[in-house]
């Protein structure tokens, strides 16, 4: 590391002011500051706050937390190939082998397009490279089916960075979560390589087993409204002959079923969301009243059921689609969330039980956390406007007792 330090100082010169590449400073500053502690501080006389934790490392403990459901994902695309070309029996290398060639291109994109992005701003504009991308750049790719195209996942990413992000002046400053606007981006401008029957790779030359279509569990629910059936006994019946018990209530606990590449797994959402709690760096708040939210808004539909999809347990409506990913993920995200303790109840239980009507009586829309969340996201600031003023009531009632 030593070498590494001394490599940086001694080019340091050329980019600091005065020096041939002054103009590229931030691009200097955002890898050393990447690779070591920064040697300043905020201010010389003073008291200080002295903090191993800084923006980057705060940003590299949810890169953490993500890696369950990144690796999880990488062997369930595997998984899911070789499923649909009737080989369940495959290796396990096998299936990572496949897997890591689907995803890993994805990553890469996401990653170079959006850093790419933020140079260009960071030179443009003079100002320090944000930390922000580090994880958007991840949650992007696993919000994403497997066999998107990669042109559609870097247009998807330039938009987003600049219109969510950039547009309103970077890290901290967005309205909207930055990876859910790109993958709303997709959904409304590709929607038929992102909703529908969205499952996995299949090699040009490999041919799928009679019968299969690669619908999630939201594509059959939203079929059902359809044609009557009920919903536990068509998810049962998907699959019959080739892959039996694909969507039992445990195979979509653990992650087992198509969908995309982060979201299928509510167990690794479970486990980054342990991480994020423990750490503090994600709101167990938001994460409990998400999933309560959901769960009281379809016990809800049950009691009042004029169809199939409203008669769906449940508790099954935690385990299909990516509520588990974006409740643990995307709607504890610091700045686009609620601030106040009170508000951040209200922002999650509202985003579980929107997310539970847009399914059911909204199919054109299966996944509804996408929706809901973005929508919170406008109100969370609204949220925490009227928590402050019905707690500064609260104070002076009290206080002219």
């Amino acid at each position: 590391m030593k070498f590494l330090r001394d490599a940086l100082d001694k080019v340091k010169p050329h980019f600091e002011k005065g020096g041939k590449w002054e103009k590229f400073y931030y691009l200097y500053e955002a890898h050393e500051t990447f690779l070591f502690a920064p040697n300043h501080t905020t201010r010389s006389t003073g008291a200080q706050i002295k903090d191993a934790i800084d923006m980057k490392r705060l940003m590299m403990t949810v890169i953490i937390a993500l890696l369950p459901c990144l690796l999880f994902g990488i062997y369930n695309v595997g998984y899911q190939h070789f499923i649909a070309l009737g080989q369940p029996e495959a290796s396990f290398g096998d299936m990572i082998l496949v897997g890591a060639i689907q995803v890993l291109p994805v990553v890469v994109v996401s990653y170079a397009v959006g850093l790419g992005v933020e140079f260009i701003f960071s030179v443009v504009r003079q100002h320090p490279v944000n930390e922000g991308f580090l994880v958007t750049g991840m949650l992007i790719p696993l919000v994403l089916p497997p066999d998107i195209p990669l042109w559609q996942v870097a247009l998807a990413t330039v938009f987003a960075v600049i219109i969510a992000k950039e547009a309103f002046g970077g890290t901290g400053m967005n309205v909207l979560n930055v990876a859910l606007t790109a993958r709303a981006f997709l959904y409304f401008a590709y929607p038929s390589q992102i909703s529908g029957d969205v499952w996995t790779y299949i090699g040009e030359s490999s041919q799928a087993v009679d019968g299969f279509t690669g619908a999630t569990p939201l594509a059959i629910g939203a079929q059902i409204v359809e044609n009557g059936e009920g919903f536990v006994q068509s998810l049962n019946q998907y699959g019959q002959g080739w892959a039996d018990g694909i969507f039992s209530f445990s195979n979509m606990f653990f992650g087992f079923m198509p969908g995309c590449i982060g979201e299928t797994s509510t167990l690794m959402c479970l486990v980054g969301a342990v991480i994020l709690a423990i750490t503090g760096v994600g709101s167990w708040k938001v994460m409990v009243s998400v999933f309560g939210g959901a769960y009281a808004m379809g016990w809800l539909l049950n009691l009042l059921a004029v169809n199939e999809y409203m008669a769906m347990p449940a508790h099954y409506h935690l385990v299909i689609g990516g509520l588990a990913f974006g409740a643990v993920y995307m709607a504890t995200d610091p700045v686009t969330a609620a601030h106040t303790e009170s508000g951040k109840w209200i922002y999650g239980l509202l985003i579980g039980m929107l997310t539970v009507v847009i399914r059911v009586f909204n199919p054109a829309y299966p996944e509804g956390i996408m929706l809901a969340i973005l929508l919170m996201n406008v109100f969370a600031p609204l949220i925490d406007h009227y928590v402050v003023i019905a707690n500064k009531k609260r104070r002076l009632q009290r206080a002219t007792v």
